[in-house]
């Protein structure tokens, strides 16, 4: 897909049916929430931009602010341990810290988690998911283990019944193709499976992940050509096709600006004008530098005219794995808008 292009829809995905659930289609008061004030928070990107730091950064900040809070890793190699200097994550539920629990769900795990939240009662549940045939059709039927992931996590989030275990949820989600084939099984199933359990849950979730007042995404890039293109279409997926309001883009690793614009091109030429010496050296630094930050700029420029969303600018935090006060910096900076 070229960059501007608009994703197609997917047939099979019908429209919502409230205009007010898009992101530039809601109503004034979504616009002033603030982000952690919904119930639950999609984290996307490309691999490797800092998507799982700023699931943490957040999910780290509502704790603070005194919302209990559920940091939900998909099947990943887990690190948050070790931005937030606790004991590792595995599949079940673990407290890390004041108001803040954390899970990294597997398929195997959640899908039996999830199964006991619909069926209640564990003869029951063993009845159904423990039969060889019944684990065999789960096994090949696509789609259902992302959902028995996402569906654990909307279920802590909104139950059909009582209280919600979480005042928020915040996903990290896979990378960005394996994100958007998760996001769309809920709106599937909604579409083809049969009146019962697993469609009207389905149907719950379509319904709160549209609601920009209970539910969206934070969209996580680097300031570089490839993953701000990659984060356009993303956006456009999520807008067009899924219609999940977009609530925030974060651009991270963001470089200080040393040279400003008119200044540029006179280092872009100051190494060709230097034949030899530490001079020359640093004029080919220079010059190195200042190709970095035209680069960061127009991306920055593309990303931000295209996903109309509050941004926030992160910069390059070191030792974020070495010193806990790095994460809490940079959690309190994830709120800090443009």
């Amino acid at each position: 897909m070229r960059l501007g292009e608009r994703q197609p829809r997917n047939p099979q995905i019908p429209p919502s049916n409230s205009a007010g659930c898009r992101w530039y289609g809601a109503p004034l008061k979504t616009a002033l929430m603030d982000l952690l004030d919904r119930r639950f928070l999609f984290v996307v990107g490309k691999g490797g931009v800092g998507k799982t730091t700023v699931a943490a950064g957040l999910a780290l900040e509502a704790s603070r602010r005194g919302k209990k809070v559920l940091l939900a890793l998909v099947n990943c190699k887990e690190r948050v341990s070790q931005l937030l200097d606790t004991e590792p994550i595995g599949p079940d539920i673990i407290n890390i810290g004041e108001n803040l629990d954390a899970v990294n769900m597997t398929p195997d795990a959640a899908l039996e988690e999830y199964g006991m939240m619909i069926l209640k009662v564990r003869a029951v549940y063993n009845a159904v998911f423990k039969n060889k045939l019944v684990r065999a059709f789960l096994k090949g039927t696509p789609g259902l283990e992302a959902w028995s992931m996402l569906g654990k996590a909307f279920y802590h989030a909104c139950p059909p019944k009582g209280d919600p275990d979480y005042d928020l949820v915040v996903l990290d989600a896979p990378a960005t193709g394996h994100a958007l084939d998760m996001l769309r099984v809920p709106f599937v199933i909604e579409s083809v499976a049969p009146p019962g359990i697993l469609r009207r849950d389905a149907s719950r979730a379509v319904g709160m992940f549209r609601d920009p007042e209970r539910s969206g995404a934070v969209l996580v890039t680097l300031p570089e050509y490839m993953p701000a293109s990659e984060t356009i279409d993303l956006a456009d997926a999520l807008t067009n096709e899924l219609q999940i309001p977009v609530l925030q883009l974060v651009i991270n690793r963001v470089l200080p600006v040393l040279f400003a614009e008119k200044e540029r091109p006179v280092l872009e030429a100051l190494p060709s004008q230097i034949s030899e010496g530490e001079i020359r050296g640093l004029a080919i630094a220079g010059r190195r530098r200042v190709l970095r930050e035209t680069v960061q700029a127009k991306a920055v420029r593309q990303v931000r005219s295209h996903i109309h969303a509050p941004c926030s600018e992160l910069p390059i935090y070191r030792d974020l794995e070495d010193d806990r006060s790095v994460m809490d910096t940079l959690s309190k900076a994830l709120l800090e808008t443009m």
